[in-house]
Parts: structure tokens; C-alpha cells; sequence
């Protein structure tokens, strides 16, 4: 089984950055892309981005791919998610998963962190 921790999340005012880091242990050859979801208060959980270990293609949501950036340091297996000019819509907890998968965009991820929060102040 895969572990995954995430950190990285606070408190910061609208038009700040944060980013978040992910680190994967465990079994982490299973772990073919890692993706960052979001879950705002009475919202489903929503895609934000992903990236596969190997190449380090990446794949966003449309509406984020210009504020944030997916990135991954192989070496520590550690994903990053910076985060610019957030918004107070942004607000919410942010969860790393892990999916065993080859295809970016196959929503079936199988592992997930315990998620941290993030608060954009307006």
C-alpha cells in the first residue's frame, strides 16, 4: 500500500501563493500518477491537477492551469502544488491521491492523503 501526507496549507490573503507538498511512501512503485483534488464546504470534491512519476506530464483542470502548477520531485517522492493569486473561491481542503494507472486522466485513484487545509481571506 501507498501512504500519502500532505502539507503546506494555512491561512493567506487573497492574491497570495502557497504550495503544497505531497510525500508518497510505502509502495510507491504502484503509484503511476499522482493528482491534487479540492473539497470546498457542501461541494463535491473536485479535480485540480496530475502528473506521472515518469515523464512529468501534467494535466489541470481548465480554469486553474494558469494560477497553479503540478510538479514532482522523484528523488524525495514528493508532489508540489504551487498555488498563485489565490482566491477566497479557492477555500478548501486539498487532497493528494495516488493512481495506479498509466492514462492522466483516469479518474480511478485508489489512495489518498488525509488532506490539509487551505483558507484564502478576501
Amino acid at each position: 500500500q501507498v501512504q500519502l501526507v500532505e502539507s503546506g496549507g494555512g491561512l493567506v490573503q487573497a492574491g497570495g501563493s502557497l504550495r503544497l507538498s505531497c510525500v508518497a511512501s510505502g509502495r510507491t512503485f504502484r503509484s503511476v500518477v499522482m493528482g491534487w483534488f479540492r473539497q470546498a464546504p457542501g461541494k463535491e470534491r473536485e479535480f485540480v491537477a496530475a502528473i506521472t512519476w515518469g515523464a512529468g506530464r501534467t494535466y489541470y483542470r481548465d480554469s486553474l492551469k494558469d494560477r497553479f502548477t503540478i510538479s514532482r520531485e522523484n528523488a524525495k517522492n514528493t508532489v508540489y502544488l504551487q498555488m498563485n493569486s489565490l482566491k477566497p473561491e479557492d477555500t478548501a481542503v486539498y487532497y493528494c491521491a495516488t493512481n495506479p494507472r498509466t492514462l492522466i486522466t483516469d479518474p480511478n485513484y485508489d489512495v489518498w492523503g488525509q488532506g490539509t487545509q487551505v483558507t484564502v481571506s478576501s
